[in-house]
């Protein structure tokens, strides 16, 4: 068990072994490129840009991993929260099909990392969004219809109710859409893995270095409570834990809270009855459950979510009764654990990447849910970009995002009513 983390199911399994605790950041430094953010997105640039040869230090406010990067649902999935309609609407097609492509190498990067570092996550293939109602199914069966004819992707299943017994054991869907490329695995060993890579391959980290200022300009500058570091570029990773850090950036970008819950070591047979191919699910609606078997056989079942950033009193015993109608059989199984964290959205749910101005920062945020495979491709755009081949970035950068409605005070109220819409249209 780690002890400087958020008490989780992750966090009782997680394996640090070979990366030391690293100290604060002490007095002033200089760098090639100084990163903000200690999760998947700031290791994964970490780990791209000494491969091409830079410097970097990496600042961290808690530990490696502490924030969204160690506490996730654990689903690493193709495509975007807001679909590609959005992006294709904005875009184009040309456009639309390289974010698309994109999508498809953010799990690809994943699976290489796992693959050449040896790092054990836990790794499962297959996910697959299950549909509850007829709106739901026609929802799917055209997104199905746009991936795999339009976006070439050749590894969708559409499935109706007679063949939901090989994917999941449940009265509650009437179909579903599975996808063999994506996959789930263990959030925070995946995340300690690449740090150790990162480590190994000579970046220097500093942990319980909080940047609390920063001066833009030619050579930006962040400041921590005990040093400061002056680099000639800069990479901002710190997504739903920046605060107010670039009030710029904050506007975009919504706090939101989620929450999940393990049960008891179940055993792989029972585990099995319930979701036959051991596949990550999720339903179709706006305000989603999802869950997923993990590597030592127990069930992570996720759901509530929280837009005013005040935890449920009730979390496990909620979460546990969402359960519970999906898997009426678990009604003697144990919660184990139950937490949550940050994850960040922005108002159309599309990832939000680029360039401050014409400042040498680069940031990426707003990975709506689907942040475990898209913070690896984002840290590898930024570093792309500081290197000199800043295509990739500068298609994401060419998205436009609102600021949320109401400031930021008024915000967080406005987005509590607008979610309470669409919680009763789920309903209905």
């Amino acid at each position: 068990m780690l002890q400087d983390y958020p008490r989780s199911f992750y966090s009782h399994t997680a394996q640090r072994e070979g990366l030391p605790p690293f100290p604060p950041l002490q007095g002033s430094q200089e760098i090639d490129v100084c990163i903000v953010g200690g999760g998947i997105t700031g290791l994964a640039a970490a780990l791209e840009l000494r491969r091409l040869g830079y410097q970097v230090m990496l600042l961290e406010g808690e530990r490696l991993g502490w924030g969204a990067s160690g506490r996730s649902g654990g689903q690493v999935l193709t495509s975007y929260a807001c679909e590609m309609g959005p992006i294709e609407a904005q875009l184009g097609f040309d456009d639309a099909k390289k974010l698309w492509d994109m999508s498809v190498e953010a799990v690809q990067l994943v699976r290489d990392h796992i693959s050449e570092f040896q790092i054990d996550c836990d790794w499962f293939d297959g996910a697959a969004v299950a549909g509850l109602k007829p709106r739901h199914m026609d929802g799917l069966k055209h997104w199905f219809d746009d991936i795999s004819e339009r976006y070439q992707y050749p590894h969708l299943r559409l499935l109706n109710q007679s063949d939901l017994s090989q994917l999941i054991s449940s009265d509650q869907y009437i179909g579903a859409v599975t996808d063999s490329f994506s996959g789930h695995l263990h959030p925070l060993n995946y995340t300690l893995g690449l740090a150790k890579a990162v480590y190994d391959s000579g970046v220097i980290i500093h942990e319980q270095s909080r940047v609390t200022s920063l001066q833009r300009g030619a050579r930006p500058v962040v400041h921590t409570a005990t040093g400061s570091v002056s680099c000639r570029h800069l990479i901002l990773g710190g997504n739903a834990y920046l605060g107010q850090l670039v009030p710029e950036l904050a506007s975009k970008v919504m706090p939101v809270g989620t929450y999940i819950v393990s049960t008891e070591v179940l055993g792989e047979e029972r585990l099995r009855r319930l979701l036959p191919g051991y596949y990550a699910i999720s339903d179709a609606n706006f305000v989603l459950d999802y869950y997923r078997p993990t590597g030592d056989h127990r069930l992570l079942f996720g759901g509530r979510v929280s837009y005013s950033g005040v935890q449920p009193p009730d979390l496990s015993s909620g979460l546990r009764r969402r359960m519970l109608k999906v898997f009426p059989s678990l009604h003697d199984a144990k919660i184990e654990f139950a937490w949550g964290g940050m994850v960040d959205i922005t108002v159309n749910r599309a990832p939000h990447f680029g360039r401050l101005g014409n400042d040498p920062i680069y940031f990426a945020q707003g990975f709506s849910g689907h942040g475990m495979a898209l913070t690896n491709l984002a840290g590898k755009i930024m570093a792309e970009a500081i290197h000199g081949e800043s295509q990739r970035l500068d298609i994401f950068g060419r998205l436009k995002h609102q600021s949320f409605p109401g400031g930021r005070w008024l915000r967080t109220p406005s987005l509590v009513l607008a979610m309470m819409y669409y919680r009763l249209r789920d309903l209905l």
